[in-house]
């Protein structure tokens, strides 16, 4: 959900975000090291949109949008069995992707003003379990992680999620049908 920026979270960001709890016992001592999304209060997740609307724009209206759109996806299962690369980051891939894919585009369609990553980056659905460190870190993690793969997850549903200034906070969540 965050990039190499040194301040990357504004108070007020919002995302959206597919928790994740099964990835909890494979990644958590990973994350809260070297993930500060962890640390700011934000479980293992994949994100389907970062940064999403500042949270001032997002009203009873907007969660009802969200919750018509994400409800006419349906849920599904994936699974969690190798792990990736981007510059400093490791992640952990998800099979199928397709389904995060639709999620995200869907998003972009209804809030062209809402690009993921701000149009910095393509998105590419991800676990992400450490970022910031160099390739000898993440070697390391990696090895550490292979005994808790593959596991496998459903995903019911998109979290809303809002930076408070300290930490990011639950907002809503919206199932899949």
């Amino acid at each position: 959900m965050a990039d190499d920026d040194p301040e990357p979270f504004v108070v007020g960001q919002t995302a959206l975000v597919v928790p994740v709890p099964e990835a909890e016992s494979a990644v958590r001592v990973w994350r809260n090291r070297f993930d500060p999304v962890a640390r700011a209060g934000v479980p293992a997740h994949v994100t389907v949109v970062f940064p999403f609307l500042p949270a001032s724009r997002v009203d009873a209206g907007t969660c009802a949008v969200l919750d018509d759109m994400f409800g006419r996806h349906r849920s599904f299962d994936v699974r969690f069995e190798e792990c990736g690369r981007f510059p400093g980051v490791l992640y952990l891939a998800p099979t199928p992707d397709a389904p995060f894919r639709r999620l995200t585009e869907a998003v972009v369609d209804r809030y062209p003003e809402a690009p993921p990553y701000g149009g910095k980056y393509e998105p590419h659905p991800h676990l992400t379990v450490a970022q910031g460190q160099d390739d000898t870190v993440l070697d390391e993690i990696e090895t550490g992680l292979r005994p808790g793969l593959p596991f496998a997850a459903r995903v019911p549903t998109v979290d809303l999620v809002v930076y408070s200034g300290t930490d990011w906070q639950h907002r809503a969540s919206f199932s899949l049908r």
